[in-house]
């Protein structure tokens, strides 16, 4: 080889170097090398035979006093979703004749009876469920129990929100944890503090975790796309890592259900044209549910294993900025709901369940147990409605869709 050979494959080597070391510092910018590897080997759900049921589930961490705002400022919030989200989703039915389901993560730190009070009747007319939202940071377990032992209570009592486990009589509630570091996840230990957070939340009530996808935070577990068991290590931090995939015929592990959200790649919108956006099922006015990413979010395939005819979209935003009410209360959001009657409720590829946290979780739990068929039978299959719903198994009781019903 001669020199001047020689010098062009160092040179070629010290570029592709170069490549891989800027490439990978790029992953880390955002936070991409804690979960792309379980992305690249997640395969998608096998073929089957009928129609794949679809579980849509959008969850809102609802912060009525985001952004330390005052009273008047809050109720206008409230309002709005109480007025518009009405008006919005009685336009819409999924195949069992339910409009959407909004489960609204209701932050403990921010309570305010008359905001619940408004909630609860949406939810009465059958628009959704109040679930359990927290931020803190530097906890303590004994506080912990406290806190959220109080809200639980406050909620139902005042409320009529949360079920209560028909076995043991024990309030259950799902659970989204504020800046995404359950379980201690975030490396510096901020807005936590509790190593044992999953076991506590257990002992709790809690039936299941929501949280996930957080990425492009560094608290994004390294599991990807799944429904699985976390079992919690009190001696260190984000135990939720990994976990045991809930199975069709298995039985529950661990200590805590973590039922996450699509995350991938999106390259239909690629920065600066190349390089591909993360899609972390984030639904806002910068990222807005357009039908691709509907599309995308039904690839990503999360079921429980064994049972891939059944999939589940969890989707999240955060409901009450202002910048994202027009996205989540108007055009884009009924644009969304069109294409998911329209392309994923035929009744013969697809059909499709709009489901709250609670209703996701007891056909996780069906599935677990072995049933098969139309999942829209075991939306209580464990836990019963909360006292504010008026909706039951076997029936309907929501307000009538209107004879024009569509998108407006």
């Amino acid at each position: 080889m001669t020199s001047h050979a020689v010098v062009l494959v160092l040179s070629f080597a010290v570029a592709a170097v170069l490549a891989l070391v800027a490439g990978y510092a790029l992953l880390r910018t955002r936070n991409m090398h804690i979960w792309l590897g379980d992305y690249l080997r997640r395969r998608r759900p096998p073929a089957v035979e009928g129609p794949v049921h679809v579980m849509f589930c959008f969850v809102d961490h609802f912060e009525p006093m985001w952004g330390k705002v005052d009273l008047p400022t809050q109720r206008r919030r409230v309002d709005r979703w109480c007025q518009d989200y009405r008006t919005l989703a009685a336009r819409h039915r999924d195949a069992d004749g339910r409009p959407p389901q909004h489960s609204f993560f209701y932050p403990e730190e921010e309570y305010a009876q008359e905001h619940l009070d408004k909630l609860a009747a949406l939810c009465a007319d059958g628009f959704g469920e109040i679930e359990i939202h927290l931020h803190h940071d530097n906890d303590t377990e004994a506080n912990f129990r406290a806190t959220l032992g109080r809200f639980c209570e406050t909620l139902h009592e005042r409320h009529g929100a949360l079920s209560r486990d028909p076995a043991s009589g024990q309030l259950r509630f799902g659970f989204i944890h504020g800046n995404w570091c359950l379980d201690n996840a975030r490396a510096d230990g901020r807005w936590c503090g509790l190593n044992n957070e999953l076991i506590l939340l257990r002992e709790l009530g809690c039936y299941a975790d929501f949280t996930l996808p957080s990425a492009p935070s560094d608290t994004q577990t390294r599991t990807v796309n799944a429904i699985y068991y976390a079992t919690d290590d009190p001696g260190r931090p984000r135990s939720h890592d990994y976990g045991a995939a809930v199975r069709a015929g298995g039985s529950a592990s661990g200590d805590l259900m973590i039922v996450q959200g699509p995350l991938g790649l999106n390259w239909r919108e690629r920065k600066w044209g190349v390089l591909p956006r993360i899609e972390n099922a984030d639904v806002r006015h910068s990222c807005p549910p357009t039908p691709a990413r509907v599309d995308a979010w039904v690839r990503t395939g999360i079921h429980v294993e064994g049972r891939p005819d059944w999939l589940f979209v969890k989707v999240h935003t955060h409901g009450t900025q202002e910048r994202d009410m027009d996205t989540l209360l108007g055009s884009p959001m009924e644009a969304m709901h069109a294409h998911l009657e329209r392309a994923y409720n035929d009744g013969r590829r697809y059909v499709l369940h709009y489901v709250t946290a609670r209703e996701a979780y007891n056909i996780v739990k069906a599935a677990e147990a072995g049933h098969a068929g139309d999942p829209g039978r075991f939306r209580d299959f464990q836990l019963p409605p909360p006292p504010h719903s008026r909706w039951r198994a076997g029936g309907v009781d929501v307000p009538a869709a209107p004879a024009d019903a569509g998108v407006a």
